[in-house]
């Protein structure tokens, strides 16, 4: 039902098919005689489908639907999770510890819920390399393995490189846990026929 339904006298049309206050079925009447059970019964007359032919009008307690409504989207924005895009940024030259702050933090905004986008910066003659900023890619990737997959696969736009990162979810964090438990010879064993 759309947010601009019309009511009661808003209702312009000669007959509509009505629908009672319990659900039940009226048949197709004239307007001012559902506008008028509707108002014997205190409620209001609410066009929900006026593209139908005839439009069919329910009896309701407008305001009462309203308020419904604005709770149920209420609950609805609580229950979404804004993913942001967080950014972590390396040269090709990076030392080891340095490399380990940054895939610290990924793994922080990982865990966070946020995806990451990995940017290599080439400077100058670098970009003539761009396999080291590759294997950089995959060095992090790795790191980043039993918190995310890979959305985008490192691609040179420009005088960057660019990797997405997507964090896993917690059932594939629990699936992927179990198939460590369970062994290298746990995959390896063949079921008898």
């Amino acid at each position: 039902m759309s947010k601009d339904l019309r009511i009661n006298e808003e209702i312009r049309v000669r007959e509509v098919r009505l629908v009672g206050s319990d659900g039940e079925q009226l048949g197709i009447v004239i307007t001012r005689e559902a506008q008028r059970i509707a108002g014997e019964q205190n409620l209001d007359l609410v066009e929900v489908a006026p593209t139908a032919k005839p439009p069919v009008c329910r009896i309701m307690d407008y305001g009462k639907y309203k308020f419904e409504q604005s709770k149920r989207e209420r609950e609805a924005r609580k229950k979404q999770k804004v993913v942001n895009i967080k950014e972590v940024k390396l040269r090709p030259n990076i030392e080891d510890h340095d490399f380990d702050v940054k895939a610290r933090n990924a793994i922080r905004f990982l865990e966070d819920g946020d995806k990451v986008k990995v940017t290599i910066m080439f400077r100058g003659r670098e970009i003539t390399h761009p396999e080291l900023g590759r294997q950089l890619c995959v060095r992090l990737a790795e790191v980043c393995k039993p918190y995310a997959n890979v959305e985008r696969d490192a691609k040179v736009e420009g005088r960057n490189m660019i990797m997405i990162l997507t964090p896993k979810t917690d059932v594939q964090r629990e699936t992927e846990k179990k198939r460590e438990n369970r062994g290298p010879k746990a995959a390896n064993v063949e079921t008898p026929e």
